[in-house]
């Protein structure tokens, strides 16, 4: 077969397909890039182009409230700074971390009232000139767009309210929890709907909602179906009504939810997180004729090249078979990885990828 694009191929994955080769994605860290760029990666090359990996682009728009974006104090080693959720954070500059948050706006009902008041979705929130400027160029060069949406538990507690009071409020006060995520997504769609009917196409709609750790689901199972799971079909059900494809990036050990996500229609699930506890081979095993996989390659083992090698040889030859599968690391590429080893890496990917 004829090497293919981006698009066609990803396409063929998730029709469960067999295409030239998996499709194959990474996510490095930006300190992981700046070490690529000293030790020879181009400064004005994708690093998608280097390596040869597949391009995958998104489109977006902002929901947010609005509240005023502002640079509050600034050093070298840090800088504090607002966003327009009204979340005031510190962010460190030379280390790849979560920002620590120090203060919110949203913190109850009445303050969840008044933030959802500015949320009007007018065309003001997308960015038509960066858009009308790149969509073309993505066509020729044959990327898988992708329609962004910022709903869910995992933007809500992480970029709203804070995990402690979200948690509070599903068992206390599900409604204010529903209200939240449903007009997340009311205006998410609102603005794929003014993208779309501008002409502009994706082939996907893609969103994080990170509802596991480590040990298991952040809440029950029950909570997730009486909560979030209507709410995660409806997006589901929009994109299909397009006719295209619905793809979620959910960290941590989400197992449990793994047959309701199925049970919604889901098309692809992102980053099978092996330290977590997910299983790439038994997902494929069970679940693998309904859902694209992607991930599943585990991060922890990527300073040591060897250990990574070993682990791709006993994993791709599996999840490549008919189709469904998406390579790339179970989280991101972290700076420990030298620019010689990931194309070790990515090369032998490609061979074993190979249909």
């Amino acid at each position: 077969m004829n090497e293919l694009t981006s698009k066609e191929r990803l396409a063929l994955t998730y029709r469960h397909r067999e295409a030239d080769r998996v499709p194959m994605l990474a996510k490095p860290w930006n300190s992981t890039l700046k070490r690529w760029r000293k030790e020879g990666l181009p400064d004005d090359m994708d690093f998608r182009e280097y390596f040869g990996l597949d391009k995958v682009v998104g489109i977006r728009g902002d929901i947010s409230p609005r509240y005023a974006v502002k640079v509050i104090e600034e050093t070298d080693e840090y800088i504090i700074d607002t966003t327009g959720w009204g979340v005031t954070q510190k962010n460190w500059k030379h280390a790849a971390s979560t920002p620590q948050t120090i203060d919110r706006t949203i913190k109850d009902r009445k303050s969840w009232e008044e933030a959802k008041s500015r949320m009007e979705m007018t065309p003001s929130r997308v960015d038509w000139d960066s858009l009308q400027q790149n969509y073309g160029l993505w066509q020729e060069q044959g990327a898988w767009i992708q329609g962004g949406l910022t709903f869910g538990f995992d933007r809500t507690h992480a970029r709203i309210a804070g995990t402690e009071k979200v948690l509070v409020w599903m068992a206390e006060d599900p409604e204010l929890v529903m209200d939240i995520i449903n007009t997340q997504l009311d205006c998410d769609l609102c603005l794929m709907d003014m993208i779309w009917d501008k002409g502009y196409r994706f082939d996907a709609i893609h969103w994080d909602d990170d509802m596991g750790y480590r040990n298991g689901l952040f809440f029950s199972v029950d909570m997730y179906r009486r909560i979030l799971k209507p709410i995660h079909k409806r997006a589901v059900d929009w994109a299909h009504k397009k006719g295209i494809v619905a793809h979620l990036h959910s960290c941590g050990n989400i197992n449990e939810l793994v047959p309701e996500l199925v049970d919604i229609g889901l098309d692809a699930l992102n980053p099978l997180e092996v330290k977590a506890g997910m299983d790439p081979v038994y997902l494929k095993e069970n679940y693998g004729d309904q859902l694209v996989l992607h991930g599943g390659i585990n991060a922890m083992l990527w300073k040591d090249v060897d250990r990574t090698e070993e682990e791709i040889r006993r994993l791709l030859p599996v999840l490549k078979q008919g189709g469904g599968y998406i390579f790339q690391e179970d989280h991101s590429v972290p700076d420990n990885v030298s620019l010689q080893d990931f194309e070790r890496i990515m090369n032998l990917a490609k061979k074993l990828g190979a249909y």
